[in-house]
């Protein structure tokens, strides 16, 4: 009887050990998805007529979206919920309001802007990101920066700063602080926390290539995803 005891307490620490190494391998099995439960906007800048900066060839409207798509798939892999107000490389009317026509570029540029509005508001996100690329004359500078509005959502400006520290610890291509800036519409009529990440500079030789580099998009929206992170567990504290 002893014995059979023996052999059975075994086995049960036996079969244990092996299933909690087979568990532990899969780290999902015993943590929460960091972004569980958390509906994310992603807005890729600018989209069809409106290509937004170029240099040469290259044009805004596609690395931002490169660059969105990246960061969807990541942020979903953390257990997010994303909803992008473009998918392709038209403008957000072109996907959700195709058989609208407008007299001027101008027009259709506000009514794309409205939309990105609409899409914000009924989908009723934790968070709104939008993705840009920065350019100036002077080809010297360089850099990620993230703005927020002064007048949008108090946690605007915590979201925006976790994103620009990520970028100092993860891109270390720059040295400049979070901005607040009043002139970009959707962050001040976006009802929660809603931010501007300007990613880099075509305008500089050495970010347009890395801009341009489908590595680079990654490390690039991993930053913005680890700032995410952190302003989610911090906001959960």
């Amino acid at each position: 009887m002893k014995r059979w005891l023996v052999i059975c307490i075994l086995f049960g620490s036996s079969l244990g050990l092996v299933l909690y190494g087979v568990k532990a391998s899969d780290r999902g099995f015993f943590m929460p998805a960091e972004l569980g439960g958390v509906k994310i906007v992603i807005d890729p800048g600018h989209g069809g007529l409106d290509g937004g900066a170029s240099s040469g060839e290259v044009v805004e409207r596609d690395i931002t979206l490169k660059i969105a798509h990246e960061l969807k798939k990541q942020l979903e892999k953390k257990g997010s919920t994303v909803v992008m107000t473009r998918l392709k490389e038209g403008d957000a009317l072109a996907e959700h309001a195709p058989g609208e026509e407008f007299g001027t570029v101008r027009e259709r540029k506000l009514a794309d802007l409205k939309l990105r509005e609409q899409i914000a508001l009924d989908e009723e996100p934790d968070m709104f990101i939008s993705v840009h690329v920065n350019a100036i004359p002077e080809s010297k500078w360089r850099g990620s920066q993230v703005f927020y509005h002064p007048e949008g959502h108090p946690d605007g400006e915590l979201l925006a700063k976790s994103i620009q520290s990520s970028f100092q610890e993860n891109l270390k291509n720059t040295d400049r602080e979070a901005l607040a800036i009043k002139g970009v519409y959707l962050l001040k009529k976006v009802p929660t926390p809603a931010v501007l990440v300007e990613t880099g500079f075509i305008s500089n030789d050495e970010e347009r290539s890395l801009l341009t580099d489908s590595t680079y998009q990654k490390k690039v929206a991993t930053a913005i995803m680890d700032g995410i992170i952190n302003f989610h567990q911090s906001a959960e504290k």
